[in-house]
């Protein structure tokens, strides 16, 4: 399911996700949209993976955003956060087994290979990520527009 454009820059989208599951498509929805607006001005990709099948798609670029869904005990659909993190102050887990994305950052720091040095998560709080076939909530759909616009200053456009 990985996809992506040839953008000459040191700034990558990462849109997570699975188009299958409901609301769980907005990661993926998102970064589409982020390259609808902004074209060239970083490389998008959308993918499913999880854990160490990650790890291709944010080595080699100094700045990555991840577009994801979030699912926060009684949290509103279509909230939207924005997190930032520096690689080198998440710690690995013990296991390989439940690797999420900082593990997979924190592990390639470890190794020496080429982390990015600003990550930005923008996650929005979904209302269901496992029914498949299921629609998108309105709110995580409306939410795409706003992510979109969000991401402009990171990626260098206004909008």
């Amino acid at each position: 399911m990985a996809e992506s454009n040839a953008a000459e820059s040191g700034v990558r989208v990462l849109g997570l996700g699975n188009e299958l599951l409901a609301d769980d498509a907005f990661g993926i929805l998102a970064a589409r949209a982020v390259r609808r607006r902004f074209g060239r001005a970083a490389q998008v990709i959308c993918s499913s993976a999880a854990g160490f099948h990650l790890i291709d798609h944010v080595l080699n670029v100094s700045r990555l955003l991840v577009l994801d869904t979030l699912a926060s005990p009684g949290a509103v659909p279509g909230t939207i956060h924005v997190f930032r993190h520096e690689p080198e102050c998440l710690p690995a887990s013990g296991s390989t087994h439940f690797m999420g994305l900082f593990d997979v950052l924190a592990v390639a720091k470890r190794l020496g290979l080429p982390v990015p040095g600003e990550v930005v998560i923008i996650g929005v709080e979904a209302a269901d990520c496992t029914t498949v076939g299921g629609p998108m909530h309105p709110d995580v759909r409306a939410a795409i527009a706003k992510v979109a616009e969000i991401a402009g200053p990171f990626l260098g456009g206004t909008g």
